[in-house]
Order: C-alpha cells, then sequence, then structure tokens
C-alpha cells in the first residue's frame, strides 16, 4: 500500500484539487483509493459533497483517539473512500501538544488493519504543524503541488528541510516522488524560468542521499482551467463533473505518471544540463545529520493561508518588464530554498545570474 502526502505550506496552489484530482484519477485507472482530508478548512471534504456528513465521524476523532480509523472512513464511490475533516480539526494542533508520540497517531491507526486500498493520499494543511507531521510520519512518497510563481515558490526550502528531518529521525522510508506544476500559464516566461530552476535545484542534488535525490518534475502540467474550480460546487470530481475538460485531461495524464513511478516503470530522470548539451551539475556533498530537534516542525502553528484557491484562481498576465521582474525574483526564491536548508549542510543549488536575465 502505497502513502503519498500531498503537501505545501504555500497555501492557494492546486494542493486540495490535486489531492481530489489525483486521487479520482487514480481511481478511474482502477487503484483502491483512500483520500485523509488533514486541512482545518475541509475543502476536501466539501468537494466530495461530505460536509455535512457525520461530522462527528472524521480524521477529529481518530487523532484524539475517540474512534478507529475504519469507523470514521466514508465510502463516496466504488473506488474512492474519504475519512473527512471538520471545523474542528482546527483545535487537534493545540489538544495533541503535550500527547507523546502525536506525530505517528495516524501511522499507527494504519498499521493496525488490513486495508483494501492501493493508495492512501493524505491532504495536508497549508502549515508545517503536526498534522503534516503526521501525514509525512505515515507516508511514504511526498507530492508537492507548485504553482509557477515567486511566491508560491516561498518556503520551498522549509518544507524541504522537515521533509529531512522526518526521514532523518522519525521515517525512513518518506522521499519526495516529485513536484507537479498547477495553475500553468504555459505561454509566460516566468512559469518557463520557475520549471527550469526548479529542475536545476534537483538536479543539483542527484548525487547525494537525500530524500529527494529522485525527486522528478512530472510532465503533466495543470494548466488553467475554469471547470476545475467550478466542480467542488456540485460535490465531484472533475471527472465526473466535466470528463472532456482540460483539467480532466491534465489529471487523468498525471495519474499515469504516479502510477509509472509507483510501479517503476518511471522514465530514467534527465539532468536539465545534459538535455541541454551543458557540462553536468557538481555532485552535491552527502547531507550531514543535524542535532536540531524535529519537534520544531511540531508546534502546533495552525496558520491562516487560505486554500480557498486551490481549485483555481484567475490572475491577469503581467507584462514583459513586470514579468522580466518576477523571473528574477524566481531565482532569489530557489536560492533561498537552498540557503533554507544551510542547518543541514547542504550548498545551495547553482541557478542561473540575476544579471543574465534579460527582457523579452
Amino acid at each position: 500500500m502505497e502513502c503519498i502526502a500531498v503537501i505545501n505550506q504555500k497555501g492557494g496552489v492546486g494542493k486540495t484539487s490535486t489531492a481530489v484530482n489525483l486521487g479520482a484519477g487514480l481511481g478511474q485507472r482502477g487503484k483502491r483509493m483512500l483520500l485523509v482530508d488533514l486541512d482545518p478548512q475541509g475543502h476536501l471534504t466539501t468537494h466530495f459533497g461530505l460536509d455535512e456528513a457525520a461530522p462527528d465521524r472524521g480524521v477529529y476523532e481518530v487523532l484524539t483517539g475517540s474512534l478507529q480509523l475504519a469507523d470514521a472512513i466514508h465510502t463516496y464511490s466504488p473506488t474512492i473512500d474519504i475519512v473527512p475533516a471538520h471545523v474542528d480539526l482546527a483545535a487537534a494542533e493545540t489538544e495533541l501538544v503535550s500527547v507523546v508520540g502525536r506525530e505517528v497517531i495516524l501511522r499507527d491507526a494504519l498499521r493496525s488493519g488490513n486495508w483494501p486500498y492501493d493508495v492512501v493520499m493524505f491532504d495536508c494543511p497549508p502549515s508545517l504543524g503536526v498534522l503534516s507531521l503526521n501525514a509525512m510520519c505515515a507516508a511514504n512518497r511526498v507530492l508537492i503541488p507548485v504553482q509557477p510563481h515567486f511566491l508560491a515558490l516561498q518556503g520551498t526550502g522549509k518544507l524541504f528541510e522537515t521533509i529531512l528531518l522526518v526521514n532523518q529521525r522519525i521515517n525512513a522510508l518518506l522521499s519526495v516522488m516529485g513536484i507537479v506544476i498547477c495553475l500553468n500559464d504555459a505561454g509566460t516566461r516566468l512559469s518557463s524560468e520557475v520549471v527550469d530552476d526548479l529542475s536545476a535545484f534537483l538536479d543539483s542534488h542527484r548525487d547525494s542521499s537525500v530524500p529527494w535525490s529522485e525527486a522528478r518534475i512530472f510532465d503533466a502540467r495543470i494548466r488553467r482551467n475554469v471547470k476545475l474550480a467550478e466542480c467542488p460546487s456540485y460535490g465531484q470530481s472533475i471527472f465526473e463533473y466535466a470528463p472532456r475538460s482540460n483539467g480532466a485531461t491534465d489529471y487523468l495524464a498525471l495519474a499515469d505518471e504516479v502510477l509509472a513511478v509507483l510501479n517503476g516503470h518511471a522514465p530514467p530522470i534527465v539532468r536539465r544540463s545534459e538535455s541541454d548539451g551543458e557540462d553536468t551539475a557538481e555532485p552535491v556533498a552527502e547531507v550531514e545529520s543535524t542535532d536540531d530537534a524535529v519537534a520544531a516542525t511540531a508546534e502546533p502553528a495552525v496558520e491562516g493561508a487560505a486554500d480557498a484557491g486551490d481549485s483555481g484562481s484567475t490572475e491577469t498576465a503581467a507584462d514583459s518588464t513586470g514579468e522580466t521582474h518576477r523571473a528574477a525574483a524566481s531565482d532569489v526564491a530557489i536560492t533561498g530554498a537552498a540557503d533554507a536548508l544551510a542547518p543541514v549542510r547542504t550548498p545551495p543549488a547553482r541557478t542561473p545570474p540575476v544579471a543574465n536575465r534579460q527582457a523579452s
């Protein structure tokens, strides 16, 4: 049974939309899915029309020990079961602060039964508190949705640092399977440059022992699509609401790529420098262990970053000058992502000099 944590502490990057529609896409391919809503906002629960169903049988009750996991599962379709979230989940961060082993409650709950699922998927909140930590301790893979904008890249380094700490101290099986680009504006220079910088960052760690050394940027790009924004109000996935839409096409392509990774049939990762005919990036030194306590990431911190834009918000395209400024800013974000890993002594990724970026 594969367990995937869909996580990004930045709200509005397509996280819940990805958890819902990737889960539904894998269901379309015949996989038995269990989707666990760990976001106190309950957007995945609302997306499937379960926000009014059994308000006392959800993931909050499982985490606080008042309910067994099997009793919190709701059936949505023959291939999809859901553990819903309700508003009480917001209190779990503080209620669990003094509980010993609070970060492994979900892991132990999953180990307690013989489940019929092929994949368990966690929709994590936009924070790195105890709820996200539970998902990372229970999961063996992490999927990171990213919007190709400067602000969406903020905090990427902190997320990688947290994943590394969990991998070193609690869950040695945890690894980053990849990054999926959501809300993509394929025709913009900023979008392509952010993807290039992310690729360079990942390539610089291919020869190290970090848990993202084999991470890939999935070829499937989730385009902006109004149908993705509409389907939650109907309590349906994109495959039920608009099966011929771009959103359905993109998420089904992503599901096929994810299946290839899970089955070990994915094509080998080609370093960006190799595909461009450049010299391969210098190997990165092994990551040293750190004595920093992972408990810091489990501090209750319910952030107010709304995920309401997960299903797709609309933004106007910038002019080329503003776009170039943000492209340069994306360099800072990726460099900052590497710099944020300084406590674990991972050298920052090499990125193209900002000075070389010219307006198109």
